[in-house]
């Protein structure tokens, strides 16, 4: 009697791990399926050469930018070139690009069909003719351009160069400065050094740490003495509020706020940011930023404060923190996915914005958009922008090494009908102002006039 129990219990043991092993087997199918069926050895959706040979990925207006079954990109060698970072070339060698990430979607996996039921057609975000324009601007020089709709989360361009026409790949050989990191998504998986655009994280810190920011007055004589060492200004600004201080990007003022403020609190507000931990975008982890909180009242605490010492920012996190400002305090990630419909031309998935809410109070962020405002309207120039209501930060970050500093020009438009936020980055580019700006200028032009 005693071993007819034992066998039962034993059998019962035995159905109750089949069924706990049944139901996570059955998880992971649901979760990973779409992963699984586009392993490479699959010849339902890939060549011999490892081609993938199953779908289409089409910019948000129906042009096509891959078609799997031809092996074909766009009829347009300048879109085929401003859109090589989110397509991905026919090696394999962008990590990011979406015929890599998405091939699973575009394999066009079903639970139960698998991928026999034909591949899928994949709709990117982004306008393939704002992205030649993006790609026309920087004009062959390395950086990364970005623009998205801060409301809801759409990556309208994202432009990454140096970049090469994947229907005729070039020989790219090691020491090629042509190329340097031509398979690397600058957008997406690189972190700089931001310069004066981080200024941005220590004026919002100011404003909610500082009780009489608004009532001070500051002087710049060119330079400042903190912790027994020099900051530097490129000029001597003299007298200034914080709105001035803010558009004549003083080094001295942002340095002394740093140094008041503390490493720890910029540190904290480096990360409500976003601009320290990596973002998903539809899937793609962005690169980490980074800061460092130096020691209080030293000299490179006063520098990380101005967007230097060992500060990283992420292009694409930036952007999303020009968003945030702009929608009031809500981050809104970006996405790259606008839909995705199965061979027979049926939905397939459901794609939309995700939000985090109360990353800086509202009043915070309806300061930093008129200090913002201010910069275009009495430092930048507004006429450059023509009608839309730019809102923005420049940076001139200083790299070492002999080099000319990164340009980077990053805002957004204070504007319903055109919520567009944005960030340009030239690298070894000079002026964030006049080279960064300058690029920004003709994109935001380009999206206004698409309607976006």
């Amino acid at each position: 009697m005693k071993q007819v129990k034992r066998r039962t219990w034993f059998c019962l043991l035995f159905t109750a791990l089949l069924a706990i092993g049944a139901s996570l087997f059955l998880a992971r199918y649901l979760t990973h399926g779409a992963d699984w069926a586009s392993f490479r050895a699959n010849k339902h959706i890939y060549s011999q050469s490892g081609q993938l040979i199953s779908g289409t990925i089409l910019d948000r207006s129906g042009n096509v930018l891959y078609d799997a079954a031809s092996g074909a990109y766009s009829d347009d060698d300048n879109v085929r070139r401003a859109t090589l970072h989110a397509v991905g070339d026919s090696a394999g060698n962008i990590a990011t690009g979406a015929k890599t990430v998405f091939s699973g979607k575009l394999g066009g996996f079903n639970p139960i069909l698998g991928t026999t039921g034909g591949g899928h057609d994949l709709y990117l975000t982004i306008d393939a003719d704002l992205n030649a324009a993006a790609y026309k601007a920087l004009n062959g020089r390395k950086g990364a351009v970005g623009v998205y709709n801060y409301k809801t989360g759409e990556l309208l361009c994202m432009v990454s160069a140096p970049a090469f026409d994947p229907a005729d790949p070039p020989e790219i050989r090691d020491g090629d400065a042509r190329y340097e990191g031509v398979y690397i998504n600058r957008f997406l998986s690189s972190a700089f050094t931001p310069g004066s655009v981080f200024k941005v994280v220590t004026t919002a810190a100011a404003i909610e740490n500082i009780d009489d920011l608004f009532s001070r007055t500051f002087t710049c004589t060119g330079s400042v003495e903190i912790g027994g060492q020099k900051i530097t200004c490129p000029s001597v600004h003299g007298t200034m509020d914080i709105y001035g201080a803010l558009a004549n990007s003083c080094n001295c003022v942002y340095a002394q706020l740093a140094v008041e403020l503390g490493g720890d609190t910029l540190a904290r507000y480096a990360e409500q940011a976003g601009l320290l931990d990596s973002l998903s975008v539809s899937g793609i982890d962005t690169a980490a930023g980074s800061f460092t909180a130096a020691e209080d009242g030293s000299a490179d605490l006063g520098w990380s404060g101005v967007g230097q010492f060992n500060d990283l920012v992420n292009p694409c996190a930036m952007m999303t923190f020009m968003g945030t400002i702009a929608n009031d305090g809500t981050q809104v990630l970006p996405r790259l996915i606008y839909r995705e419909t199965t061979a027979a031309g049926l939905p397939a998935g459901l794609y939309r914005a995700e939000k985090r809410a109360g990353v800086f109070s509202e009043e915070t962020c309806d300061l930093l958009q008129d200090m913002m405002r201010s910069n275009v309207v009495d430092h930048y120039g507004q006429s450059q922008f023509g009608d839309l209501a730019v809102c923005a930060k420049s940076g001139t970050a200083e790299v070492g090494g002999g080099q000319r500093p990164h340009a980077w020009f990053a805002g957004f438009v204070d504007d319903p009908a055109h919520p567009l936020a944005f960030v340009v980055l030239v690298e070894n580019g000079g002026s964030g102002a006049s080279v960064a700006g300058s690029v920004a200028a003709q994109v935001l032009s380009a999206a206004a006039a698409a309607g976006y």
